[in-house]
């Protein structure tokens, strides 16, 4: 800084001035600042600017882990939030371990980020409630927490559940079967708990839960579903890793989908348009999901707002109606029908577009 100082003229507040804009410079004199800052290639030591401001310009995300496209739509949506206001992301994961999450949040506390948006591992988030984190601007995504001083962004997983069950029920399908990843997490809980209305309702027997996060489960659990002496005559998988095993193990078993088997999936796939029968799935806003999360964190940090009940904001789903359910459409296009908004729920932020990744 001294050295840009001495070569446009001027003292080294006069550059601080500049590059921080608190306070007003000269067209001229700036201009022979910027000058010297591009003879020089000068560039800002951020993290003593952090040091001297106490604000990093600076967010971090975790998310359970990477190789789930919904993550990584997340995260990739909030990155994009973030360049927005001119910060920077710190991306992490927690591998749907507690203790790995707490470790994480701790570091970036170190760190001194201005804030977090955090898709929360099962288990206990009291850590949360310590002092370290009162002054904390943290959002979640996908799965709330229970502090109410938190704001959140969700979906509505048992209705956009129960939408997809009444659909295969409606094909004339008594015995569906529902397969999940950790049962423990809440979008699992709720997603069943949605399946489980819609049989109920129906007057109809639920299924126990099947756990199902290899390939290789799908296989097993899948062939001991058709080899029933009543089989299950539908499927439905509970997120887009499950429904990815239960394709492959379809595919294993040679089942004829949907003659044999009828499936639907939680979350639309990259490639559920092009597969064969192409796949019904509850759609989630994945993009806007991650934008929503990012705007509330950037208005509580602007605003430096620490409210003590946070907002909850739930977005609309759309059961997205192709072949695999056993629907036929002689155009080839897809249908679809939208969940109706939830009552109680708070409308999505403002200036979120509307729109699917």
């Amino acid at each position: 800084m001294a050295d840009v100082a001495r070569l446009a003229g001027v003292g080294k507040m006069t550059v601080s001035r500049v590059l921080s804009g608190s306070a007003n410079v000269s067209d001229s004199t700036a201009d022979r600042v910027h000058r010297a800052i591009r003879l020089l290639n000068y560039q800002p030591n951020e993290l003593a600017r952090s040091l001297r401001s106490l604000h990093s310009k600076t967010i971090a995300v975790i998310v359970p882990y990477l190789y789930d496209s919904f993550f990584a739509t997340c995260a990739h949506a909030i990155s994009t939030v973030a360049k927005q206001h001119g910060y920077s992301v710190i991306l992490t994961t927690s591998d749907e371990e507690h203790e790995t999450e707490r470790r994480q949040t701790d570091l970036m506390v170190r760190r001194r980020i201005d804030g977090m948006v955090i898709i929360p591992a099962p288990g206990d988030d009291k850590y949360l409630q310590s002092e370290v984190y009162s002054r904390m601007h943290i959002v979640t995504l996908d799965r709330p927490l229970a502090d109410p001083r938190f704001d959140s962004v969700l979906v509505n997983n048992s209705a956009g559940t129960k939408m997809a069950v009444e659909h295969l029920i409606g094909h004339g399908h008594r015995r569906i079967g529902f397969l999940g990843v950790g049962r423990e997490l809440y979008t699992m809980k709720a997603r069943y708990a949605g399946y489980r209305q819609a049989m109920m309702r129906a007057g109809l027997t639920a299924e126990p839960y099947m756990e199902c996060h290899t390939p290789e489960q799908a296989v097993k659990q899948v062939r001991a579903a058709l080899d029933r002496e009543a089989p299950l005559t539908a499927l439905f998988g509970a997120n887009n890793l499950t429904t990815r095993c239960l394709l492959h193990a379809l595919n294993v078993l040679q089942v004829d989908v949907p003659g044999q088997v009828a499936t639907a999936g939680f979350d639309d796939l990259d490639v559920a348009d092009v597969l064969q029968p192409r796949l019904t799935v509850v759609r989630q806003p994945v993009y806007q999901i991650g934008e929503a999360a990012a705007n509330l964190l950037f208005r509580r940090i602007l605003r430096q707002e620490f409210p003590s009940t946070g907002r909850r904001i739930v977005l609309p789903l759309e059961l997205v109606i192709r072949c695999s359910c056993g629907c036929h459409t002689n155009n080839g296009l897809d249908g679809s029908r939208k969940l109706p908004e939830m009552s109680g729920g708070n409308s999505p932020a403002a200036g979120v577009p509307r729109r699917h990744r």
